[in-house]
């Protein structure tokens, strides 16, 4: 009966890390639609003048290195929290650590991908802010209509 109760809370473990990685492989490496629309707006809808898109195009590519680091750390956080529930295998002091942990790198990226778009609305004429403006509006509440 030990035994069977051992596999049963590894498979719990297991089939609990698993989702945690899938979550954070959807949430980190899936490109979003919202994102996509943002940058069609920016790149042909917004007729930008040549040294609109240079300055975009300089922020896009900073961003993308804080945002691949992120994505590792989200890994990272991701592995930690695995490795806690398998210590565990249960909801312990481990796994809230490890949880709160991810919570803290899933909000650093969402103020840097933020930080990212302000500075890109930055570079905008007032006509294209506006249209930009409503473009996210519509992206951060898509899902909530």
């Amino acid at each position: 009966m030990p035994s069977r109760r051992l596999l049963l809370v590894g498979l719990v473990a297991f089939i609990a890390a698993l989702a945690g990685v899938f979550v954070g492989r959807e949430v980190f490496d899936a490109p979003r639609a919202s994102e996509t629309e943002l940058h069609a707006l920016l790149h042909s809808q917004l007729e930008l003048t040549d040294g609109q898109h240079a300055k975009i195009e300089q922020i896009e590519t900073q961003f993308a290195a804080r945002r691949k680091a992120r994505e590792q750390e989200m890994r990272a956080a991701n592995v930690r929290l695995a490795q806690a529930i398998e210590a565990e295998h249960g909801y312990g002091p481990q796994v809230t650590e490890a949880i709160d942990h991810t919570h803290e790198v899933m909000g650093t990226l969402q103020k840097e991908t933020l930080e990212h778009l302000f500075a890109m609305r930055g570079v905008l004429n007032p006509e294209q802010a506006e249209m930009f403006d409503k473009s996210v509006v519509k992206a951060l509440t898509a899902d909530a209509r």
